[in-house]
């Protein structure tokens, strides 16, 4: 059995989580934390999600809670995964980090961990389909080439806080990579005002709110005459839960590194 933590447990990612855990014949929840003051804490982490109880109760303190695992997954925020890392990292527990709104900062952070032996798998996104989506649009890119312009379209629910999603900021990263370009210089977030034409190197990014979205990508290769529209649309977050399970059970057998959800599916 692989021992499983889960950080966030009483959040709609947390509570699929161990909704998966709990389903899963290999796999044993052994944490479940939330923030202090959460009037989850204390709470049974299966009552929580829905279930029947798994005998973990929430706890503030991560100590508790990666006492004995095996691994951790993480779909918090940057402050708490920065802080409960290194501690998962020190007790050898593989780790599985979906947080959004990392700075490249933050990601180096991380990967130093590697060097006491950690073994992580970090992505924006978890889902299958999103992951078969970064590699069609890093085949697609270079060969529509120059001729089409781009586009990268991205809407989530109105209680997202950050924006664009990091869904659609690894998007613009692989499509910068994969046609020369650069994120930092060629991407253009909105359109306002006297902007002039647009230019051929250019990749849009626009991030849009409302309802209860759970996630949906498009990208628009557009030119004279025609245009081509890679779109994902996730309807249930437990696209990202089943892939987080796919990552923890593929960490178990992974030397130290940072890997992310490509090399999970063996899309490289």
């Amino acid at each position: 059995m692989i021992r499983v933590t889960v950080l966030g447990a009483a959040g709609r990612m947390g509570r699929m989580l161990v909704q998966q855990i709990a389903a899963a014949a290999d796999l044993e929840l052994a944490g479940a934390t939330e923030v202090s003051g959460s009037p989850f804490v204390g709470q049974d982490a299966g009552v929580v999600a829905g279930l029947a109880p798994l005998g973990v109760a929430i706890t503030a303190d991560p100590d508790v809670a990666l006492a004995a695992t095996d691994a951790v997954i993480d779909f918090t925020a940057p402050a708490n995964t920065l802080a409960c890392a290194p501690k998962a990292a020190a007790k050898g527990a593989a780790l599985i980090i979906g947080t959004t709104g990392m700075t490249d900062a933050h990601k180096a952070s991380i990967a130093e961990l590697v060097g006491q032996g950690a073994r992580i798998v970090m992505a924006p996104n978890m889902s299958v389909g999103v992951n078969l989506l970064f590699s069609l649009c890093a085949k697609v890119a270079p060969l529509l080439a120059d001729d089409y312009d781009i586009e990268v379209v991205e809407m989530h629910h109105n209680r997202k806080k950050d924006a664009p999603s990091g869904t659609a900021e690894r998007l613009g990263q692989i499509l910068a990579e994969s046609t020369g370009r650069s994120y930092a210089d060629d991407v253009v977030h909105g359109r306002v005002g006297q902007v002039g034409a647009r230019t051929k190197r250019e990749i849009g990014m626009h991030a849009l709110r409302g309802g209860d979205v759970v996630g949906d990508h498009t990208v628009i290769f557009a030119t004279d005459g025609e245009r081509v529209e890679l779109t994902h649309k996730a309807s249930s977050r437990e696209t990202f839960a089943k892939g987080a399970i796919r990552a923890v059970r593929f960490l178990a057998t992974a030397q130290p590194g940072v890997y992310d959800m490509q090399d999970v599916l063996g899309l490289k």
